[in-house]
């Protein structure tokens, strides 16, 4: 049996507004076994499943995650925040995932590290399964619960770096994203509260409590929410301070415990 065509792949993406069609269809081809397989690859793409979702993995940082429906997708301006968390801590060897979605950031850390004593968490069970997937390999582990309610005791002034993509995204503005987050990814992941920082509050209130001396927790934010992002992490007594990347349009927060 001749192998797939390419064009009408390509051509099916691109009606459905697909802006890399070209890529996309490479990637789909590769991950169907069969003609059928890749029939209904197509389709789900075409009706608006992000990509991710249905390869069942996103690339972050030459990694391969892996995701799965009714989970978060890691973003690559993310990248960004463990930039940040490399260049802050290069040695740590205590790290924390929290609202750990994939797992992608403490995956990404850990094999940038090396040997670390690595834990996430987060509140969805979907997430956790996920993240127990891509965690594993660091021998990772993975904990259901609200924020710093999922740790064990024990991690207590002990974490060398603690990273938290907090859902950051203002309630009355998450009908406003892209119709690919609003109707496959959790809320939980998305909609961070009226000013879309109650959750990040949170994490900059309890961090010092858990971070070893020279400890760093890092947050992503928005341009506009930054300023206050910032103050959060300044009253809780971390030294505070903000790094932009105009690339990825990301803004990450770092506070370190001193």
């Amino acid at each position: 049996m001749p192998p797939p065509s390419r064009a009408p792949v390509v051509a099916a993406l691109r009606a459905a507004g697909c802006v890399f069609a070209e890529d996309e269809a490479e990637l789909l081809l590769a991950a169907a076994r069969t003609p059928d397989e890749l029939t209904a690859l197509v389709d789900r793409r075409v009706t608006g499943e992000p990509l991710e979702l249905v390869l069942g993995w996103a690339e972050f940082r030459g990694l391969r995650i892996a995701v799965e429906p009714g989970v978060f997708v890691p973003r690559r301006r993310t990248e960004f925040l463990v930039e940040q968390a490399l260049a802050q801590a290069p040695g740590a060897t205590v790290v924390v995932d929290l609202c750990c979605g994939s797992g992608a950031l403490g995956a990404a850390l850990a094999d940038a590290l090396g040997p670390v004593e690595l834990h996430a968490a987060d509140i969805d069970p979907a997430a956790v399964r996920c993240a127990r997937r891509n965690v594993a390999a660091a021998g990772g582990r993975v904990h259901t619960g609200d924020l710093f309610e999922a740790l064990p005791g024990e991690l207590r002034g002990r974490v060398g770096v603690l990273v938290a993509n907090v859902p950051y995204v203002p309630t009355g503005e998450v009908g406003l994203l892209p119709a690919e987050a609003r109707e496959h990814e959790p809320l939980v992941a998305l909609d961070g509260g009226a000013d879309g920082l109650d959750v990040l509050r949170r994490v900059a209130a309890e961090a010092p409590r858990w971070l070893a001396p020279g400890g760093c927790v890092l947050v992503e934010t928005s341009e506009r929410q930054a300023p206050a992002a910032v103050d959060a992490f300044a009253r809780s007594g971390l030294t505070t301070r903000l790094a932009v990347s105009e690339e990825l349009y990301a803004h990450v927060v770092t506070g370190v415990r001193p």
